[in-house]
């Protein structure tokens, strides 16, 4: 499954702004996507779990909190045998303590199989992730982008995709799932729908700074 790097990159800042004046607009004003593949892929998903709710400061605090704990980042087993009212002490809310105990749980009985996520499709990943308690597509797709680093992922429910849909596209409203469609298919992102995320996220950090 294709995934960015240094070269698809330029390939697909030029593919967007060739075929989206909206995008090619943006994409002109901004330094180029830094999004790159990594593979710590059981960690990305606690941390995510983590920090759901919460700004990137207060579960930054609380990662550390909980690495600290451990005294490295802990195994799907050491997750498993932790005491609950321990992680309760470090920040955790007892719905999330459930939430990774149950990824855990899934990577121990192989119901997520890591090893193999580079081989499986979008929807084959999502297949996989999302019976674990916690995770939703949200979730997810953050996970397929940020982590993975797939070209092809449209970000549908993101708030900060929406409301830079909505502002550079001039909507009246934050555009639901069918529009943001139509946009990204109007404007011919794919195979690049992450790239075309990425600079819509990144435009937003340019109106309030």
């Amino acid at each position: 499954m294709a995934t960015l790097s240094d070269t698809s990159i330029l390939q697909a800042e030029n593919w967007l702004s060739s075929h989206d004046a909206v995008l090619a607009k943006i994409i002109s004003t901004q330094p180029s996507c830094t999004v790159r593949p990594h593979q710590n892929y059981y960690q990305e998903l606690v941390e995510a779990i983590i920090g759901q709710q919460l700004s990137v400061k207060a579960a930054a605090s609380i990662t550390a909190r909980f690495v600290e704990h451990f005294g490295d980042f802990p195994s799907p087993e050491q997750l498993l045998e932790a005491d609950q009212e321990a992680l309760r002490g470090l920040g955790l809310s007892y719905a999330k303590i459930r939430y990774i105990k149950d990824l855990a749980d899934h990577v121990l009985d192989n119901k997520i199989r890591f090893e193999q996520f580079a081989k499986l499709t979008n929807e084959e990943i999502l297949a996989q992730l999302l019976p674990v308690k916690g995770i939703g597509e949200w979730t997810v797709h953050m996970f397929l982008l940020f982590c993975m680093a797939r070209s092809d992922v449209l970000a549908t429910g993101d708030l900060g995709v929406r409301k830079a849909i909505q502002m550079h596209y001039r909507l009246n409203e934050l555009p639901t799932v069918e529009e943001i469609q139509a946009v990204a298919k109007n404007g011919h992102w794919a195979p690049y729908e992450s790239v075309a995320c990425w600079h819509l996220w990144k435009s937003l950090d340019a109106t309030t700074s």
